[in-house]
């Protein structure tokens, strides 16, 4: 219960913060806010499941930071973390959006070292063949295909959203239109061990 309410208080304040200057839409974004969930070095938080930003595309992140503010993601009351970062993005201005993604983008890449056990490389390997076509036969993203890297994301990271799309927690909202066909390839993944062994397998791939 603790992990899950830090955030949301951190959430409201920075309504309250970020807010007061709405009117003021070059009003730069108090980086803090971010900081709380993701790190000061952007490589993310396992207790809170906020991801990695730091290597992250500019073009992915401000797509999913504008899909937050639309309410297309965060609103599903099974998704606990995307519940918590909805109401940091429905404040800001898209000024204030291309200054998180420019900000964001001034970290120096730095993979996520891997965390989870137990998963089987070569069927994980099999699995992930679905997923070629969309993120590249090295998880390196297609910016055409809008699917972003999933090398050297964090692994915990991975497996919740593989477990959100596959449970229709998310890309199910009709504004999620690229969420929708991670919906399609989740139920290719039968169970949580397929889940498991997708990202070990993810996990061995360079970048």
């Amino acid at each position: 219960m603790f992990r899950k309410v830090i955030p949301v208080v951190f959430a409201l304040s920075a309504i309250a913060s970020v807010s007061a200057s709405a009117a003021q839409p070059h009003e730069p974004v108090d980086h803090r806010f971010c900081f709380t969930c993701h790190g000061t070095d952007g490589v993310g938080s396992e207790g809170i499941q906020a991801p990695r930003l730091a290597g992250m595309e500019s073009w992915y992140l401000k797509r999913q930071l504008e899909l937050f503010k639309a309410g297309g993601r965060g609103v599903h009351p099974m998704d606990i973390e995307g519940m918590e970062m909805q109401p940091m993005a429905a404040i800001l201005t898209e000024e204030q959006i291309d200054d998180v993604v420019a900000w964001a983008g001034s970290w120096e890449y730095v993979p996520a070292a891997p965390t989870i056990s137990g998963g089987n490389v070569e069927r994980g390997k099999q699995l992930f063949q679905a997923c070629v076509m969309c993120h590249g036969d090295q998880a390196q993203g297609n910016q055409a295909m809008n699917a972003p890297a999933l090398q050297g994301q964090n692994d915990w990271y991975l497996v919740t959203q593989l477990k959100n799309f596959k449970a229709g927690y998310r890309g199910n909202n009709p504004l999620d239109t690229y969420g929708a066909p991670m919906r399609a390839m989740t139920a290719g993944l039968a169970d949580e061990q397929a889940i498991v062994d997708v990202v070990t397998y993810i996990n061995t791939l360079g970048r």
